[in-house]
């Protein structure tokens, strides 16, 4: 059901029903190594590519969901999953390995709720019983594309962030149990005509506002409605930034409930300045760790709004200023739903 503009009401109320999350190294010394389905000691993952490596991680995480879920890949209707680099390779060899129908996507970091609002909505219209969507990302790959090489050991300014390298996946269907997919509020390009590659929270707090307002006003809530709204990937300078705007804009939202999924992946001390980027990581902490704190009853509502910029490498070099987006999902478990 269409609720306003741009929010989607989901009535049959889909469930993921179960999920898979890789890591890497430096994950593996984050916050949330616990809530990682496997955590591997090296970039390379026996690969003699770091694009490679990135879609290993994407295969292994799609892997542990099918197998958590007791199923066969053949039973996998639709596969929905995008990352960052040029024309999404690394996802699309991945689906030749997994096989299965596929909608290669490209939201940048937003990719993850983008994946999963249109798997909830095929499956909220009988469209397939099973579709597995996620996100991957690998740092050394994205950094030698969007920036530079890491062995060149370029400064980097305290608004830069760090690329996770991993990949969360989630298996959403009508059948089963697991945390459900309530609605979704498409997010639309904003541009505040910003440049620097190196800001990537400040270019995209806006439209989390943006999307985050919409889906507030299309639903009829207030913030309060959640235990959490998480973004994706703003880091310190995007989420104080899109805090200030929210609040200048009325909306009563409260700081301790307003999260993001880039300030919760490292550890105080990890080198990742501004915090975590990345098209994993709204996937890996909203797959493993968000999603676990649901299941033993910590949180019973959430609205993730995973925010990406739309720039490459071309925009960058011919100075384009930045369009970024943010798709907002809820998830609720346990409790009265609210339709």
């Amino acid at each position: 059901m269409l609720s306003g503009h741009r929010t989607w009401i989901f009535d049959q109320k889909p469930k993921i029903t179960s999920t898979g999350t890789i890591g890497g190294p430096f994950e593996a010394k984050g916050m949330l190594a616990e809530d990682f389905d496997f955590l591997h000691s090296d970039l390379w993952l026996k690969e003699d590519s770091y694009e490679k490596a990135h879609k290993v991680l994407l295969e292994e995480a799609c892997e542990r969901a099918i197998k958590k879920a007791g199923l066969q890949k053949e039973q996998i209707q639709f596969f929905l999953a995008g990352d960052l680099i040029n024309q999404i390779t690394p996802t699309s060899f991945a689906a030749e390995t997994l096989g299965a129908p596929y909608f290669g996507l490209f939201g940048a970091c937003s990719t993850s709720m983008e994946g999963l609002a249109l798997a909830a909505y095929i499956v909220n219209t009988g469209g397939a019983n099973y579709i597995l969507t996620g996100a991957s990302s690998h740092n050394t790959a994205v950094e030698k594309q969007f920036r530079y090489p890491t062995e060149y050991g370029d400064q980097k300014p305290p608004t830069a962030q760090w690329t996770v390298t991993g990949a969360g996946v989630g298996l959403v269907s009508d059948k089963g149990e697991g945390p459900s997919i309530t609605s979704t509020t498409i997010g639309r390009v904003v541009n505040m005509g910003m440049t620097d590659p190196y800001n990537m929270g400040g270019a995209m707090a806006p439209a989390a506002v943006d999307t985050i307002e919409t889906h507030l006003k299309e639903r009829n809530i207030n913030p309060s409605y959640y235990d959490l709204i998480v973004t994706g990937d703003l880091g310190h300078i995007g989420r104080e930034v899109s805090f200030d705007l929210l609040k200048k804009h009325g909306v009563p939202i409260q700081e301790e409930n307003y999260q993001d999924c880039g300030l919760m992946i490292y550890r105080e001390g990890q080198p990742v300045l501004s915090g975590a980027s990345g098209a994993a990581c709204s996937a890996a902490v909203v797959y493993g760790h968000l999603l676990n704190r649901m299941k033993k009853g910590d949180l019973k509502r959430m609205l993730v709004v995973a925010t990406g910029a739309l720039l490459s490498p071309l925009t960058v070099q011919q100075n384009e200023t930045i369009p970024c987006i943010a798709h907002a999902v809820s998830i609720e478990h346990g409790g009265d739903l609210k339709k």
